[in-house]
């Protein structure tokens, strides 16, 4: 059974891929920061439908305390699935922006990618599998008004997708990234309404976080063993 690790794994998309990935057959470590409750809740429904999880805490921005954590995990035997979900918004325009704002939304997407995935990294090649999967967001692909700190993190992960592909995929570690457009969670109500969305999605809709699930799904995969180095975005045709 392979070992899965889904960061932000809480969250409205994040608990589709731990989802998704239980039913696969992995075990899945549901990682939180502060929504722990919301974490354990969840790996008790996956217990209960037959799959396997545990829910774990840290905070992705802490390196130690990451570190720490994740090299007490993969201890005895590698996680060979990661899944760097967790980010943040924190909106502004940018000649309103606070350096703090800046900050802290690249401190989440892009130092807590490094945190986690650098510690996980070697023992994975060792095994000689392993899928990494960065979600990342339309907005790292065309840009998005009030959100250069989100966009800049989430572009700067793209090219941390293909330049990690290239060292990684001699040793079948196989890296991308999936950018979500628009999709329904808690992360777009009051934001987004049903005429504003149809006004910009080709397909009228806001997406699923199963749609984006099932991506990551197949991206872990076997199936998937000769796809690297690619952005694939899930977006109802925006761009």
């Amino acid at each position: 059974m392979k070992r899965a690790l889904v960061t932000g794994g809480s969250g409205g998309i994040g608990s589709a891929i731990c989802r998704r990935l239980a039913a696969d057959g992995c075990y899945v470590y549901i990682h939180a920061n502060r929504n722990l409750v919301k974490a354990q809740t969840l790996a008790e429904e996956i217990k209960t439908g037959g799959g396997q999880a545990e829910a774990i805490a840290f905070d992705v921005t802490d390196a130690d305390s990451s570190r720490a954590t994740l090299e007490a995990l993969i201890a005895d035997t590698p996680i060979q699935v990661l899944v760097n979900n967790a980010g943040i918004h924190d909106d502004a325009v940018f000649p309103g922006m606070s350096a703090a704002q800046w900050h802290r939304v690249l401190d989440v997407s892009l130092s807590g990618f490094f945190n986690v995935t650098q510690p996980l990294t070697l023992p994975m090649l060792r095994s000689r599998w392993g899928r990494i999967v960065n979600i990342t967001s339309i907005a790292g692909l065309t840009g998005n008004r009030g959100q250069v700190n989100y966009s800049a993190a989430k572009g700067a992960l793209h090219a941390a997708t293909k330049s990690l592909s290239l060292e990684l995929a001699s040793r079948g570690v196989t890296v991308n990234a999936v950018a979500p457009g628009i999709i329904q969670t808690e992360m777009i109500d009051g934001v987004f309404d049903a005429k504003a969305i149809a006004g910009m999605v080709p397909m009228k809709r806001a997406g699923r976080p199963e749609e984006v699930a099932d991506l990551v799904g197949f991206l872990a995969s076997e199936q998937a063993s000769y796809i690297s180095g690619q952005i694939i975005s899930v977006n109802g045709g925006m761009i």
